[in-house]
């Protein structure tokens, strides 16, 4: 019973949770966004304490029933590893726990965010992995099917349906999800829950508090007749049947090995004191020291991991102008990166950020995509080439799990200067070929771009775009827009701080 009830659970959530990455339009997030919320990892970096010490009190009480219910990576392991049950039964075996790769991943990924490199302890982190393997590799399956049935309906005189552009937004993010994706599925294939046990840090932090919870599986030394049956069953390769013992830093409550034992030796019940009924392990990472400093350090890390990071600081350069030909439009090389509204600084966005790419998912402009930049590897950041960022879409904002993308409404957006335009007289088309254009000016939501002429001296001379900086927000309008090719003639340039205007 406990077992259907954890798989049940187990199956909504990681519906629920893989349809937010495929939900192009956003629509999801106002019922189930709360389920990214509950992540262990956004939830603390979004500040959340309520849902931190809620996932803390849950461990505590049930063990790590988080990892086999909540996590959406642990339940696609489950999903691989059961699929490989069908071609081989009782294929698991009881091994020792690797405590030093386990607390030395604990303490390299606490490292990581203290020193300032979340983007890259984001490559660790369970709910990021996740959320890179779904939109890079499910959510363009998902968009594909989406396109035939548009096409199919419109065939049939019905408009249900309708088509999304599908692309790659960034070829080393691809290749991270993929190889990420290829070694999951060999290790939960093989081995079960090897990276859960052995690597993720969220994992190896709610072990230490699964030592002690309450309710935790217990075996019956005078049921147990030595079958070995539950530890041919343990995913977690946490219970050694010879001795009796259970690792429950690694258990992670599956329930598995309860409806596996076919003498009912193995109850989900209260912890009790009784050494002689119930033999629990106690490997040497237990000691009390080595225990305090672990714990003691995941938590001052989590505190840690809050503290600003110095800014992004880029190269200075320039835009070089293009051909006048029809080709796809370059990215710029912008001197200070964009970051979305609401996030309000690029320290404060990189700090939160997780890099789980569930705002890149639901970006319909097209301007959000992984940033190439090793400081904010993977992280979201602006760019115009595709579209730009229309002043009354906030599902960015919305979607956010973290808190590196503040709630805001369209008002607020309409207000909040990204960044600024830059015009490049040499790309402008007025300039290179003669000819007249105002494209920028016509687009320009705020009126922040004017045509002025020119020669001052001559009112029929052509019309030349003059930014007003302190009207213009950054939302790329003028740079999408731009007929200049391959580089627009204006484009802008981020703001480090965000202002409001």
């Amino acid at each position: 019973m406990l077992r259907t009830i954890r798989l049940t659970t187990a199956f909504i959530c990681f519906t629920l949770v893989t349809l937010l990455f495929l939900d192009f339009t956003g629509t999801l997030h106002a019922w189930f966004g709360w389920l990214a919320k509950i992540q262990f990892l956004p939830a603390v970096l979004a500040l959340n304490l309520g849902v931190v010490l809620l996932l803390i009190a849950l461990t505590w009480i049930f063990g790590r029933v988080y990892c086999s219910v909540i996590c959406p990576l642990g339940i696609f392991q489950d999903v691989v590893s059961w699929l490989a049950g069908k071609r081989k039964k009782n294929r698991f075996r009881y091994s020792p726990a690797l405590s030093w790769l386990r607390y030395g991943v604990m303490v390299i990924f606490i490292l990581a965010m203290i020193s300032g490199l979340g983007a890259w302890a984001a490559l660790i982190a369970p709910y990021s992995a996740y959320g890179r393997i779904a939109s890079n590799l499910f959510a363009p399956l998902w968009q594909w099917g989406n396109n035939f049935l548009a096409y199919l309906a419109e065939r049939a005189g019905s408009y249900a349906f309708y088509e999304t552009e599908v692309w790659l937004r960034s070829l080393p993010t691809f290749i991270i999800a993929t190889v990420t994706f290829i070694i999951l599925i060999i290790l939960a294939w093989r081995n079960g829950r090897t990276y859960c046990n052995t690597i993720c840090p969220v994992g190896t932090f709610l072990g230490l508090i699964s030592r002690f919870s309450v309710f935790k599986p217990v075996i019956d030394t005078s049921k147990c007749n030595g079958c070995g049956l539950c530890t041919r069953n343990c995913k977690a390769a946490c219970i050694n049947a010879k001795a009796h013992e259970i690792d429950y830093s690694r258990c992670v409550a599956c329930m598995d090995c309860i409806d596996k034992c076919r003498q009912g030796a193995i109850r989900y019940t209260r912890r009790k004191t009784n050494k002689a009924e119930i033999q629990t392990a106690q490997p040497a990472v237990d000691k009390p020291d080595r225990r305090k400093f672990f714990t003691v350090s995941a938590l001052l890390a989590t505190s840690a991991a809050l503290k600003a990071q110095e800014k992004v600081q880029l190269p200075d350069k320039k835009v070089d102008g293009g051909l006048a030909i029809i080709e796809d439009k370059k990215k710029p090389d912008r001197t200070t990166p964009i970051t979305p509204p609401g996030s309000l600084s690029a320290a404060n966005f990189s700090r939160h950020c997780t890099a789980c790419q569930l705002c890149v998912s639901v970006c319909t402009n097209h301007v959000l995509r992984p940033s190439g930049n090793l400081q904010t590897f993977m992280q979201p950041e602006v760019s115009y080439e595709r579209g730009y960022c229309r002043p009354e879409c906030v599902k960015c904002s919305e979607v956010c799990p973290t808190g590196a993308i503040r709630p805001i409404t369209k008002a607020d957006k309409t207000a909040i200067q990204i960044g600024h335009a830059v015009l490049i007289q040499e790309n402008c088309i007025v300039n290179r070929d003669g000819v007249t254009c105002g494209n920028c000016a016509r687009h320009c939501p705020t009126q922040a771009i004017l045509m002025v002429a020119k020669d001052p001296n001559d009112p029929d001379s052509p019309q030349l775009p003059v930014v007003n900086e302190e009207k213009c927000i950054g939302c790329g309008a003028c740079e999408n827009l731009c007929p200049s090719r391959p580089f627009s003639a204006i484009y802008v340039e981020g703001h480090e701080q965000h202002r409001n205007i």
